[in-house]
């Protein structure tokens, strides 16, 4: 149960969903990512050339993207909660 009643609860700002989505979504392409490397590879594609070496680089950069687009979030939410708590 909550320590806040509902109508106290600090609101969720615009700033929150934008990063949380971009994360999930930075997730979500990195793992498709990952399976067009393996079906490509796996049906004979080059990959030294096209698009292949930016997905490649993609598969590496973008979990950890999204992981720092999380921990801002989950730190702003933090802080945020604390100074409402503290009554700032």
């Amino acid at each position: 149960m909550s320590a806040n009643p509902p109508e106290n609860d600090v609101p969720i700002r615009t700033l929150d969903r934008v990063l949380a989505f971009m994360s999930l979504g930075l997730l979500l392409l990195s793992v498709v990512s990952f399976f067009a490397i393996m079906i490509g590879s796996s049906a004979g594609a080059d990959m030294q050339t096209g698009i292949w070496p930016a997905i490649g680089v993609l598969v590496y950069f973008a979990p950890i993207l999204a992981f720092a687009m999380l921990l801002t979030v989950l730190t702003m939410s933090l802080v945020r909660r604390a100074r409402a708590n503290r009554g700032d």
